[in-house]
């Protein structure tokens, strides 16, 4: 059965391949970024403040997205070995089993949006449907991974699966307040996966043709540029870190690509809302 859309293709004549290269500078970042949330958080939760814990919960889990991205795509300059080792120390670290979401998310890529595409199909749900099916959407990846991936993703999702067990056995044995509450807002967030790492990126693109959303702007950089998405799609060697100067590169080479482009958050876009005061004062001026 072929895919149900009809997908957005690199546009040629760009050049990217110098945006590719890791520098080990860059790998460092990457594998530190979340580790500031994290100390955050747990401080938090070990404070008074502990309700704030959240926040720093939520930005951990995002970093993390964000590393655990880059390690599916080989992004991070390290063999592919090393890449698995940190899908394997994530899992445990955002109770989830990455392998399976390297997996689905490899399909996601192949089959952008299509039937056989296990992790984009949120895309098209309704906002509130998403949220109902987010508790759902870690159990569909890890049954589509273990279903179709053959044995070696097999052995990565058991490696996964008795990582996080190790994990949370030993947080519940601890009591440790904060680490329970680490545990929670974790569980949390993986129910929550779906909607921000998928919906919030993807809706509407099924009807649009568009390989995704993509912002500008202060949102962008608050969400660690995560949300170049459109970019991220149609070069996906390209780190995220580099994805602002793509973005940069497709806007003034490829005719329309900038008209064309459909914001994660329309208001919060710096573009859009210099559009739009453009277009107001164009209408406020009489003419000739």
């Amino acid at each position: 059965m072929s895919d149900a859309r009809i997908k957005e293709t690199p546009p040629k004549g760009v050049n990217w391949s110098d945006l590719n290269p890791a520098s080990s500078g860059q790998t460092l970042i990457e594998l530190t970024l979340p580790l500031p949330w994290l100390a955050l958080s747990w401080w938090l939760y070990a404070s008074a403040f502990w309700p704030l814990g959240a926040i720093g919960s939520f930005m951990y889990f995002l970093c993390a997205l964000r590393l655990n991205h880059e390690a599916i795509h080989g992004n991070l300059g390290l063999s592919r070995r090393w890449d698995i080792l940190i899908l394997h120390i994530l899992s445990g670290a955002m109770c989830g089993c990455n392998c399976s979401v390297a997996w689905s998310h490899m399909q996601h890529h192949r089959h952008a949006m299509g039937p056989k595409d296990h992790e984009g199909k949120c895309g098209e749900m309704r906002a509130l449907e998403v949220l109902f099916y987010g508790p759902r959407f870690p159990v569909d990846l890890a049954r589509a991974a273990w279903t179709n991936g053959g044995p070696k993703w097999r052995r990565r999702l058991i490696i996964d699966g008795s990582v996080v067990a190790l994990v949370v056995l030993a947080v519940l044995t601890s009591g440790l307040t904060f680490l329970l509450l680490h545990l929670a807002a974790m569980a949390v967030a993986q129910c929550m996966a779906a909607f921000f790492a998928v919906w919030i990126t993807h809706q509407g693109t099924a009807r649009s043709g568009l390989a995704g959303r993509s912002q500008r702007g202060l949102l962008a950089r608050v969400a660690y540029l995560m949300f170049y998405h459109r970019e991220h799609h149609l070069f996906p060697k390209v780190p995220v870190s580099r994805l602002p100067e793509l973005a940069k590169r497709l806007d003034s080479q490829v005719p329309g690509y900038a008209d064309t482009r459909q914001p994660v958050v329309p208001w919060l876009d710096a573009s859009v809302t210099a559009k739009r005061e453009h277009e107001s004062l164009d209408r406020s001026v009489p003419g000739d």
